[in-house]
């Protein structure tokens, strides 16, 4: 009989068990990043939660208080997930991951939980659970994203996203990456693009962005932790193959 179980990491636990991301690579720069980011999080209040079935890693949910978060959103007085990922479907882990969520922010007294999902690309979770488990679609931003809350008050003022992502833009000429690690993958991704303007003979300025005022101020997605802007115009939010990268900026050039 299966036995699920939730497990929330904190630092100890973090060295002994690791996190669910990219744990297939443990010894890549991406992994001991994320390790990294989460050791300083969790001081903030960052929960990752992990989901455990016949003692096997299956999934996990990472979330934070919104003053503190990686996304984009204007959302005080909200719990925002991050991350969302379990390896199969039709489990009842999502759904186990997300209440785990809900009863947080409820005993934090909490507005509510905010997600935001993006159905284009696997790099952002997709909205399908969180509709399933009663939260509502309240806003929308460029580039497929949306913004779904489950409110814990009816009073309460609404999330939103900010509305001047062209403006934000309009800042970067350069070849620029603005990126954080809390998602593995944004080193490989960064090494892709590097990689792919250095053949093209174009020049990457890195940023790293070091505070979440920082990320609200310049980010040009509600994704907010990897973007790549060249020219004024997005390159991307997500990893790209070396190739892909290529065609993009040709395109743009």
């Amino acid at each position: 009989m299966s036995k699920i179980e939730l497990i929330e990491l904190n630092n100890e636990l973090l060295e002994g068990i690791g996190s669910y991301c990219l744990r297939s690579k443990k010894k890549s720069n991406g992994y001991l990043n994320k390790n990294e980011w989460l050791n300083n999080r969790f001081e903030e209040g960052l929960k990752y939660v992990q989901v455990i079935d016949n003692k096997k890693q299956v999934g996990f949910i990472e979330y934070t208080e919104a003053e503190n978060s990686s996304r984009v959103v204007h959302a005080d007085g909200y719990l925002v997930i991050h991350c969302l990922w379990v390896s199969e479907v039709g489990k009842g882990y999502g759904t186990s991951l997300i209440n785990k969520c809900i009863e947080d922010a409820k005993k934090q007294a909490k507005k509510g939980v905010v997600v935001i999902s993006n159905s284009k690309t696997s790099w952002v979770t997709s909205k399908e659970i969180f509709l399933k488990n009663d939260f509502q679609l309240i806003d929308t931003a460029p580039y497929d994203f949306e913004l779904l809350v489950y409110p814990l008050s009816y009073e309460a003022e609404q999330p939103y996203f900010p509305n001047d992502w062209v403006d934000r833009l309009k800042k970067f000429n350069n070849l620029t990456i603005l990126r954080s690690f809390q998602c593995p993958y944004v080193e490989i991704a960064t090494e892709n693009i590097i990689t792919g303007a250095n053949k093209l003979n174009i020049p990457v300025e890195l940023i790293d962005l070091k505070d979440r005022e920082e990320l609200m101020e310049l980010s040009p997605t509600p994704y907010g932790i990897f973007s790549v802007i060249y020219k004024g115009q997005l390159l991307t939010f997500h990893r790209l193959t070396v190739h892909s990268v290529i065609k993009k900026l040709r395109e743009l050039s």
